[in-house]
Order: structure tokens, then C-alpha cells, then sequence
């Protein structure tokens, strides 16, 4: 691809995944144009590098490009990919030129689970680089550290992401990967839970004979596929057989600490500055990764120390004197709300408001039950719209499959409005000392301006 490659053009290129690894290339002095509907953070931050980007989708943009680039979101009628074709101009998946990324350096880092792959690719990040080897990024998550989701190192290591949405992570063939749990997700390209742990079995054994796989054996859908795979493994999680172990977790605020054991030996204990048992999680998957990559116990503690944070991820977006936090957080699955709501619950006694906003109909539809449950740790939840993403309305889905759900319960306050109204609602129900968390994968973040002026 080095030799024969130069002119690249990307469909959708503000996407978080997209933006990445056009960055990258455009680091790597490859030349790079691309187009997406409308001019996004991330479209403006490639704009300022001095990558060509139109915004609305044309003919007139392939301008013969070596090959061409598109998103899962982008739809296969899309002119851009009509006139590649009409030229034969290669056209290809992110997920394919990710794996040709792959190959350009000696050690290539895949992570992979339904959920935590940003924060634990970050975490992996900041000890690489905190361990002086330079590494290569390519995460779906704005990292504090870097202030991309990309960085481009000399060293000879290259962390990615490993996307189970349309078995795009199939087209990699990473030397060390991990997979930190499974959860069923993406409906609309898995029939059922087995057909999407037979894809992480597929994506398991992709990986050299000489390579490694990370498993969280913690988890039970991971555990049920492990003797599928047949690549040389290393368990993680809280049990003392397993070859990473962490025991004796406390949470105080934003702050976790764990003890940390190998092969049932105290190593160490562990200052990680994030909230929550999941974080644990993506810490030990990290540690794994490292302790493969053959780095001391020290270069991974002052590592994790200097994390800090993903943005969209328990992100911090203000604090008052008071004891108030506005927290912005991505969390779209079930999973992931619970896993966020109950890590502010167990760092905090305050009363906790969850603004949150369900991403897609067809996640709506399947795990409104989960959804009710999960958003019931809240004392107080308000339900948005549905954001629709990719996706077009389903006859009778929408946000009161939830509200009815958890209104059967009637221990929990709960709003149902347009997001017009979050302004006033927050004035009418905030209290001092409050946490409020805005939810969802959509565009909710948009609204911590107005909930702060609500309480001001």
C-alpha cells in the first residue's frame, strides 16, 4: 500500500473512527481529501491540518483518488461510491484500510469487547507512552492525554481499535489482541448472542501462532468460548488462578485502587484515576497487554497514573463549589449505563440525575427492559427522544417503552420531554449538590450549556 498508494479520499471522514485514521495518514504524508454532511469538531480539527474536506456528499469530490475510503454509516448508494465505481477506483471499508495500518509496524494491538475498547486502547496509551516506546493510535475517542484520537509514533507498536459492528474487526490480523467482555449488540448484523461470539472465536484466531490473546475470563460469554480459541492465551479478571488479578477494589470520588497480582503473587497496589469496577476491567486488560510487551510493574503504575480520561467517557464537564458535577458520558448500551451509573453511586452519596437520551430504534426496541433497570439507579432520569442515527423509525418505538418500564416501578422520578425543555425541567427539580450526567451516543453533550445555566 506504501508504494502504490498516495491519494486517499474518505467518505464520512468526520466520524470518530474515520477522522482517526485520517489523521494518521495524513501524519504518515499520504494525501488525503474527504466529505461528510456537516462541518463537526472533527471535521474542523482536519480542516486545520490542512486536509481538503467538502462538506455534502458529490461526484464532483473524486477527484481521482488512489482509493477510497467509507464508514459502516455510509450507505452503499452514496454517489461518492457510485462515481469510484464508475471510474474503477478501488473502494474499500475503514475497516480494511485499518488493517492494512496494521502491518506497518512490528507489533500490532487490537482490542476488542462490547464495550471499554476506547478507555482501555487510553489506558494502554498512556503507559506506552509514559514507557518512552512511541506508540501509533488509532482509538474511536477523543483521548485527554493526546487531545486526538490519533497519534503517530516512531516506535514499533500500533494500538487500535478492534469494532465488532458489521464484523468490520474480522478484516484485522493484530499480533496481540483482547477481548474484554461480550455482550449482544448490533442486531442489525447478528442474528442472535452465538452468532456474535463466533465472530470474536474467528477474530481470536486471526492472531499468529506466535501472537497473544487477552481474555477477560471474568466474563461469562468470553468463558464459553475460550476453549475455541487456539492461539496462547492470558486470563484476566478477579479470581486468584488467572494470570492478572486484581482483589480489594476502593472507590472515593474519581479515584479507584486495587491490589494487583500475578500468577497469584502481590505485585503492587493500584492508583487508577477512574471511577468503577469496569475500569478495573480495562486497567487489567491494559496491564496484560504491557506485562506481555515485557514492561516493569513501575513503568505500568506511573503509566496508569498519568491517565487521564477519554472525553465522552464520565467526562468531568463541571464542578461547583457546592458539591454539583456535570458529567457528560457516551454509555448506549445497557451494560454501560449501569456500569457508569454504578460508579458514580459507589464514589458518591449524592442524589443523581440522569438525562439520557436512547441511541437507535432497533437498541431502543431490544433492551428497553435492560434499559429501565439499568437507568433505575438514577433518583431522578429524564428521557429524551430517541436519536435516530442511521437508522429510520420503527412503528410504535420510542422513548415510553422505557418510561413505562421504569414508571411500573414508582421508585424513581421520571421525566419524559423534548429536549426544548431540559432548560426549565433542571430548574424546577435541581437541588445543590446534585450529579448530573447527560447520556447517550447521540448528540446529549450538546446540552451541558443549558443545564448549567439552569442551575447558575
Amino acid at each position: 500500500m506504501l508504494s502504490k498508494t498516495k491519494k486517499i479520499h474518505f467518505i464520512g471522514i468526520g466520524g470518530i473512527g474515520m477522522s482517526g485514521i485520517a489523521e494518521l495518514l495524513h501524519n504518515l504524508k499520504f494525501k488525503i481529501s474527504g466529505s461528510d454532511i456537516k462541518n463537526s469538531e472533527r471535521v474542523k480539527h482536519l480542516k486545520s491540518l490542512g486536509i481538503k474536506i467538502n462538506i455534502k456528499h458529490s461526484k464532483t469530490n473524486i477527484c481521482d483518488p488512489d482509493i477510497v475510503v467509507y464508514s459502516s454509516a455510509i450507505d452503499k448508494n452514496n454517489i461518492e461510491i457510485i462515481e469510484s465505481e464508475i471510474k474503477s477506483i478501488p473502494i474499500i471499508r475503514r475497516a480494511e484500510m485499518l488493517g492494512e495500518l496494521l502491518k506497518i509496524k512490528k507489533t500490532s494491538i487490537a482490542i476488542s469487547g462490547t464495550h471499554g475498547k476506547t478507555t482501555t486502547c487510553s489506558m494502554l496509551g498512556s503507559i506506552l507512552v509514559n514507557a518512552k516506546l512511541n506508540p501509533t493510535l488509532v482509538i474511536g475517542g477523543i483521548v485527554n492525554n493526546f487531545g486526538s484520537n490519533s497519534i503517530s509514533g516512531e516506535g514499533d507498536i500500533i494500538v487500535v481499535e478492534a469494532d465488532e459492528y458489521d464484523k468490520s474487526f474480522l478484516s484485522l490480523k493484530p499480533t496481540i489482541a483482547v477481548i474484554n467482555n461480550i455482550d449482544f449488540e448490533h442486531s442489525d448484523c447478528y442474528k442472535d448472542l452465538n452468532d456474535l461470539k463466533e465472530s470474536f472465536v474467528k477474530f481470536a484466531n486471526s492472531v499468529p501462532f506466535y501472537g497473544l490473546v487477552g481474555i477477560c475470563i471474568d466474563d461469562k460469554n468470553i468463558l464459553s468460548i475460550s476453549e475455541k480459541i487456539k492461539r496462547p492465551c492470558k486470563n484476566y479478571g478477579t479470581a486468584s488462578e488467572q494470570a492478572i488479578n486484581a482483589k480489594n477494589f476502593n472507590f472515593n470520588g474519581f479515584i479507584s485502587t486495587f491490589d494487583l497480582y500475578e500468577n497469584d503473587k502481590f505485585i503492587m497496589k493500584i492508583k487508577l484515576p477512574a471511577p468503577g469496577h469496569h475500569n478495573i476491567y480495562n486497567a487489567l486488560a491494559a496491564i496484560t497487554v504491557s506485562r506481555e510487551l515485557g514492561l516493569s510493574y513501575k513503568n505500568i503504575a506511573s503509566g496508569l497514573l498519568t491517565y487521564s480520561g477519554v472525553k465522552r467517557r464520565l467526562e468531568i464537564i463541571k464542578t461547583l463549589e457546592n458539591g454539583t458535577i456535570i458529567i457528560d458520558d457516551y454509555a448506549h448500551h445497557p451494560t454501560e449505563v449501569k456500569a457508569s451509573l454504578s460508579a458514580i453511586k459507589s464514589s458518591f452519596k449524592n442524589r443523581l440525575i440522569t438525562i439520557f437520551q436512547p441511541h437507535l430504534f432497533s437498541r431502543t426496541l431490544s433492551f428497553y427492559n435492560e434499559f429501565s433497570e439499568a437507568l433505575s439507579l438514577s433518583d431522578i432520569i429524564i428521557l429524551l427522544d430517541i436519536y435516530p442515527a442511521r437508522e429510520k423509525p420503527i412503528s410504535g418505538v420510542s422513548s415510553k417503552l422505557i418510561f413505562d418500564e421504569i414508571s411500573k416501578s414508582k421508585t424513581n422520578q421520571i421525566h419524559m420531554i423534548n429536549d426544548k425543555l431540559i432548560k426549565n425541567l433542571i430548574s424546577s427539580i435541581y437541588e445543590p449538590g446534585d450529579i448530573i450526567i447527560t447520556m447517550g451516543a447521540g448528540d446529549v453533550y450538546k446540552y451541558k450549556n443549558e443545564i448549567y445555566s439552569a442551575i447558575s
